[in-house]
């Protein structure tokens, strides 16, 4: 059906007329209304609320065939232009501003989020991830002419690299940054001219509701699809074959998600996670330190991917350090945060059972915080001090919290933090707080991690020329601005010769005496 819808808007276009999917239905259905004495204005919403109900309908019947049918609609080319992709973004950031506080309002009934963190964390980052890719998405389409050797004659052949969108590729995103995560996603699919299938969490059920909603009314309906449901969904869309799957999520689903796309060959770009961890020395303003690393840490209650999941302090500064996290969350969040419209809630009972589960193996070493209330969703900001020869045992150093619970360890040196750092797997974020250039380039020089940061924490994310993504356990591949759309682009090779000249020595029978010339000229 989707797939004639485009076939009959392609026609329109070509005839000089208004292209679309509404556009088309309009037509089909504008006469029949209209005889009805229905309001124009009125056909063409009714046409929008058609290809809603059309895509609900695909999302439950037709989850099957998806991948097929939208590279039916891929090889129409109707994607390939840079109108329609211009087109996209435009209407991808009238959604998110016509719509902001229905976004705001539905991220705080999943996170109970306030409505400064949903702006300052999603709201502002599509937007600027949107604007980025308006600005240069000329300059991206553009293929880049590169030098040729003395064997292919300058002047006589042409090497350039050809930037082709891949096709119809996968999104499927995780629940705690439930608008940016798919949007900043769908940014990078578009702008490299695919065909896309976004599956948003079923987890953070408000605001994935509401982008199934929205996306088919203000994209286009044909190239772009929502998926709604969980593990059966996503199961029976892995079966598929895409021409790229980008996951964002658990290393344990990320291990799903490789296995399904080998069957195919796909190519999978996964951002992962992990511990990610912060090390501050001794000579930093420890305040200044402490309310970077408590505002990067319990922002959106620690639900955040690269926050800071814990702290290597130099021992020499470790008891100012905890005190001064101590002053910061009291000023963040007053007496008690659960009564602060500022710190968020945790995403549901199970998480927060998780995280209390965790929390109980080191109880007696809470700093501050520690409340857990279930049924309200609510884990106070804690901050957990464990000693170093501890730090194996410890129940909060086993697994990426993702709440907002931070442990600080104490340290001799650098070198003891590299060490540990070193000893588990490649985080996806990794913060350095020193006030020593030498420091800070000996934990840059030595560790691997998918970003690193001096002196703040997690703001690299909002850095649209900033590769986003992890390495090793942490994730593979990246995204945002120029390199998202890379990433969803096959990087074609194209040597264009011309027929002027053809040099002979490269043909049989060949002459041994003139290999020479071949090699002075590779």
């Amino acid at each position: 059906m989707l797939y004639e819808v485009m076939k009959k808007s392609k026609q329109r276009r070509r005839r000089g007329g208004p292209g679309g999917a509404a556009c088309w239905l309009h037509r089909l259905l504008g006469k029949q209304l209209l005889n009805s004495e229905i309001q124009p204005s009125i056909c063409s919403r009714v046409c929008v609320r058609i290809i809603y109900h059309l895509s609900v309908y695909l999302s439950l019947s037709m989850v099957d065939t998806l991948a097929s049918d939208l590279r039916r609609v891929f090889y129409t080319d109707v994607t390939l232009p840079k109108k329609w992709r211009a087109t996209q973004l435009k209407a991808l950031a009238k959604l998110v501003d016509e719509n902001r506080d229905a976004l705001v309002e539905a991220m705080k009934k999943d996170l109970g989020r306030s409505p400064y963190e949903s702006v300052l964390g999603e709201i502002a980052t599509v937007s600027g991830e949107i604007s980025h890719a308006k600005s240069h998405l000329k300059s991206w389409m553009n293929a880049e002419t590169v030098a040729t050797p003395l064997a292919q004659v300058k002047g006589l052949s042409t090497a350039q690299i050809v930037p082709q969108p891949l096709g119809v590729v996968l999104i499927i995103t995780p629940w705690n940054y439930p608008v940016s995560l798919p949007l900043n996603g769908l940014v990078a699919a578009i702008a490299a001219g695919n065909c896309v299938v976004l599956k948003p969490s079923e987890i953070s059920q408000h605001s994935t509701a509401l982008l199934a909603k929205l996306i088919p009314i203000y994209l286009d309906p044909a190239c772009v699809r929502v998926i709604l449901g969980g593990v059966d969904e996503s199961t029976i869309l892995l079966k598929q074959k895409w021409d790229h799957i980008m996951y964002t999520g658990n290393g344990v689903v990320g291990k799903i998600i490789m296995r399904a796309a080998a069957e195919h060959l796909t190519p999978v770009t996964l951002e992962l996670g992990g511990k990610s961890p912060t090390y501050v020395d001794k000579g930093v303003d420890l305040q200044q330190t402490a309310r970077r690393v408590a505002w990067g840490k319990f922002f959106n209650a620690g639900q955040t991917c690269i926050a800071p999941d814990y702290v290597l302090v130099h021992n020499d500064v470790k008891a100012a350090f905890l005190a001064a996290l101590k002053d910061n969350l009291k000023n963040f969040y007053g007496e008690d945060p659960s009564k602060s419209a500022d710190f968020a809630r945790i995403i549901s009972e199970r998480h927060c059972h998780r995280l209390e589960t965790i929390l109980k193996g080191n109880a007696d070493q809470v700093v501050c915080g520690g409340q857990v209330d279930v049924p309200s969703k609510y884990i106070a900001p804690t901050v957990v001090d464990i000693p170093y020869d501890q730090i194996e045992k410890a129940s909060v150093m086993q697994e990426e919290l993702f709440g907002p619970i931070l442990p600080v360890i104490g340290v001799e040196n650098v070198g003891k933090a590299i060490e540990y750092i070193n000893g588990h797997d490649k985080p996806l974020a990794l913060y350095v707080f020193s006030s020593s250039n030498a420091t800070q380039q000996e934990i840059l020089l030595r560790t691997s991690s998918g970003s690193a940061v001096i002196n703040d924490a997690i703001v690299q994310y909002s850095v649209c020329s900033l590769p986003f993504g992890g390495v090793g356990a942490s994730g593979m591949g990246s995204y945002h601005g120029e390199h998202g759309f890379k990433t969803f682009s096959h990087m074609r090779a194209v040597l264009n010769k011309s027929t002027k000249m053809d040099l002979s020595v490269r043909y049989p029978p060949y002459d041994m005496s003139k290999i020479w010339l071949i090699e002075k000229m590779m």
